[in-house]
């Protein structure tokens, strides 16, 4: 029989640590995911028309004021209406989009928060 050598280890203790983010997990991923929904410039553009124009624009004229075509259009508002910055409504086959404002307060609340 072989001799075995067992080795001793020792555990610190478990502590609390020491700084706790104010954020929690859930929290930070729905910021993080409207935070992305702005960080593009392109996101950023048909933002800055649909606040322009308010009220509801639709799609196609949305599409008229790009040099993209309309599956691109079609993706960045996707992104948007899954942060919840625009939401639409649909009459016949086009759909109208519009700015959720509340959105937009809440996109400043997180970075006000972030710098304090």
């Amino acid at each position: 029989m072989k001799n075995v050598r067992q080795t001793a280890i020792t555990l610190a203790p478990v502590t609390a640590p020491k700084f706790i983010p104010a954020l929690a997990e859930d929290d930070a991923v729905s910021q993080a995911r409207l935070l992305k929904a702005l960080a593009d410039p392109t996101r950023l553009r048909i933002l800055s028309l649909l606040s322009r124009y308010e009220g509801e624009v639709c799609v196609c004229e949305i599409v008229e004021s790009f040099t993209l075509e309309q599956p691109t259009i079609s993706h960045h508002l996707r992104i948007m209406r899954d942060a919840g910055l625009v939401d639409c409504r649909k009459k016949g086959l086009w759909a109208y989009y519009y700015v959720r404002r509340e959105a937009l307060s809440s996109a400043q609340e997180i970075i006000s928060g972030v710098s304090h």
